[in-house]
């Protein structure tokens, strides 16, 4: 067998040792071949020595192909690309009464639209200035410009074109450089703080550090102290027109191990829909039926939303016999065994206030949309959570899926309405008033994430304004209060400071403004690392707790600066008390069940055969009753993908960016703002999450 190319050096060391050959066949198909020695067949061919006409003409053909298959490719992802702008304008008619109401209440957020519309012009007039001028050779590469006598000019655009480099030097690359240095600052810094979170999770594992449950809690021979190991436990389930989720959720709180006697379970229902309100109604009153002690309620003035909701419930009479309340919105799914898990921690533990469980995603795989959600909050529970819980004993409240004391929430003030992050505001009160938390990453509860980009960004709008609603208000407190220093720096420059407000801040100007700024103005360039090497690294640290989504990293990078746009304007509205930040949306449901579709269908052909088998007639009609009622609820209504004007802005203001930096033969400047501006229009034209038909 022949040696590789790669050796053929190593192969002609030694000369002429091999023995002439000659081999022969019988019936050959073609000629007798003499090799003159080992060495001579594979000495290395002389780049002067011509090739045969007929291997040029298939070495072209093969380019030509490729170059053909290219092209190809291109003009249908282009012509994709297009008809889905078109069907998205088409379709836009369908839902322009929602968009207009929309456009309504969110007036005061179009100053952030205008202010990028005006960078979008002035983008593209500077580059078909720039492109004229690159196409009449004038190439100024140097910093320092020289600039020729007036004489020697030809014609007003080249003296226009040299004014304008002269401006750019002196007036407007300062104000980028200051601009980006100080967003580049506010980069490290934050980057340092990921790395010492991972740097702490990675110390939990390897120690092993997590809260035990010494000994069995609920084994006892005193017989008169059964009542205290197994105390009275409230559990809260509030909604709001969850049509797509309540049965589920209401099953599973239903089903979880615990003395009947000991349990109460209150289905908060605001919904303002009648015949949503009918069947929350029938389903409590059949698991009450069943001798589970569950209570409807439903208030007539839903002021406050959530917040309103639990306050209105914790004023119940019977709620003072309870020590402890759990909190499931309306999609999630506790297992049996999720008090037991829970509530033993508070025992011997009076300084302790809440113990926060941790999520999974039932609906994690659906589309790009929710692996990339999945990204980020498998972050957030297993890295952000937990080494807060460890090391500070403090970590914002995730609203749900979590065991409150209830002394602990009435020494706080219990629920205030004054933000829509009603739980970030109720656990920095009770952290102030000296509780202390406790994060399960061990115990899970399945949840949903929001499976198409609308609802994910009325999300992120309320999960970044809220914060800085409340740092406004908490501030004063917060100095005032007489925990230790420490824990009012930890509260006021990380918890909300970088945390809430830095990171929206430098990730939006640093990479959708000042990015693309520097390619028509080359005087201010960003380095290579900033744009590159340190976000990939801290990608890279952000998908470690899901290690199935390292594939997605490149998609997750691009697709947390397109995010980015809303979470600036969401925290511009929230520290500034702009109309928007008080619009409390509730997040879209799916609906979907942990069981598979196979074992639903089952479980509802052995429903109906028990009732058919021993209910009577009025039973049957009032199932018949609801099954009608389900049927009319659940009907499809007409749906469209909208068009979001920021991030198409955006995108075009990148796409010109990338055409500038191709004309400066800037390599990984020119691909990532390519990316970043194909990412951008992708998200702008909803064509990330959930498709409507």
């Amino acid at each position: 067998m022949a040696p590789r190319l790669v050796f053929s050096n190593w192969w002609t060391k030694d000369t002429e040792k091999g023995t002439p050959v000659v081999v022969k066949m019988e019936n050959p198909t073609f000629s007798v071949v003499e090799i003159n020695g080992a060495d001579a067949a594979f000495r290395p061919v002389e780049k002067s020595r011509g090739k045969n006409a007929k291997q040029v003409t298939w070495v072209l053909l093969l380019k030509a192909h490729r170059a053909v298959g290219c092209v190809t490719w291109l003009v249908t992802v282009l012509w994709t690309l297009l008809g889905a702008i078109k069907k998205r304008l088409i379709h836009r008619n369908v839902v322009v009464d929602v968009v207009e109401n929309e456009r309504n209440k969110f007036e005061k957020g179009r100053f952030l639209f205008t202010i990028i519309r005006v960078f979008l012009m002035i983008s593209l007039v500077v580059l078909a200035f720039e492109v004229v001028a690159y196409l009449q050779g004038w190439h100024f590469t140097n910093t320092t410009l020289h600039i020729p006598r007036t004489s020697e000019l030809e014609g007003l655009l080249h003296m226009a074109y040299v004014a304008w480099l002269t401006f750019r030097a002196e007036y407007i690359a300062p104000i980028i450089q200051a601009l980006s240095k100080f967003c580049v600052v506010l980069f490290l810094i934050q980057s340092v703080d990921r790395m010492l979170l991972c740097l702490g999770c990675f110390w939990i594992k390897f120690k092993k550090v997590k809260p035990r449950i010494h000994g069995d809690p609920f084994k006892t021979d005193d017989v008169e102290g059964s009542a205290w190991n197994y105390p009275m436990v409230l559990v809260q389930i509030p909604m709001c027109n969850e049509k797509e989720v309540y049965e589920q959720s209401i099953s599973a709180v239903c089903q979880i191990d615990w003395p009947r006697d000991r349990l109460l379970i209150q289905v908060l229902d605001d919904s303002d829909d009648e015949s949503i309100r009918w069947l929350i109604k029938s389903e409590v009153c059949k698991w009450s039926q069943k001798g589970i002690n569950i209570i409807y309620r439903h208030r007539l003035l839903r002021t406050g939303y959530k917040a309103g909701n639990l306050n209105s419930a914790m004023s119940c009479d019977y709620v003072k016999d309870y020590e402890f309340v759990a909190i499931f919105d309306a999609d999630f799914q506790p297992n049996p065994d999720f008090l037991k898990q829970t509530v033993p921690h508070f025992k011997d533990n009076p300084e302790l206030g809440l113990v926060q469980a941790r999520w999974t995603f039932v609906n994690k795989d659906e589309n790009l949309l929710t692996r990339l959600q999945n990204i980020n909050l498998c972050f957030h529970f297993e890295v952000e959570q937990q080494v807060n819980g460890v090391f500070l004993n403090f970590f914002g409240f995730n609203g749900t899926a979590g065991v409150w004391r209830i002394k602990a929430l009435e020494e706080s003030g219990g629920w205030l309405e004054r933000t829509t992050v009603e739980d970030m505001d109720i656990a920095v009160r009770a952290h102030l008033n000296g509780w202390k938390f406790i994060f399960l990453n061990d115990v899970k509860v399945l949840c949903e994430v929001p499976e198409s980009y609308e609802a994910y960004r009325k999300q992120q709008h309320r999960w970044h304004s809220g914060p800085m609603q409340l740092f406004r208000l908490c501030l004063p407190a917060i100095i005032k209060s007489k925990v230790p220093a420490w824990k009012k720096a930890n509260l006021i420059l990380l918890f909300f400071l970088l945390r809430k407000l830095i990171l929206p801040f430098y990730s939006f100007t640093l990479f959708c403004i000042i990015l693309p700024l520097t390619m028509f103005v080359p005087e201010a360039e960003l380095p290579l690392w900033v744009i590159c090497y340190v976000p990939v690294f801290m990608s890279f640290l952000n998908i470690l707790p899901a290690p199935k989504s390292f594939p997605f990293i490149v998609p997750y990078l691009l697709f947390e600066n397109t995010m980015s746009v809303t979470k600036f304007n969401a925290m511009v509205s929230g520290l500034f008390q702009l109309g928007s930040s008080y619009e409390w949306v509730v997040t879209k449901k799916a609906g979907r069940s942990s069981e598979s579709a196979e074992e639903r269908e089952t479980k509802s052909i052995m429903e109906q055969q028990k009732i058919l088998r021993g209910a009577s007639d009025s039973e049957l009609l009032e199932s018949n009753q609801i099954k009608e009622q389900k049927e009319a609820v659940s009907a499809p209504i007409k749906k469209a993908n909208k068009i979001y004007k920021k991030e198409l802005t955006l995108a075009f203001i990148l796409l010109a960016a990338s055409v500038r930096s191709l004309l400066s033969a800037q390599g990984v400047h020119f691909y990532f703002l390519l990316f970043q501006g194909v990412t951008f229009l992708l998200v702008g034209l909803d064509l990330i999450g959930e498709q409507m038909s």
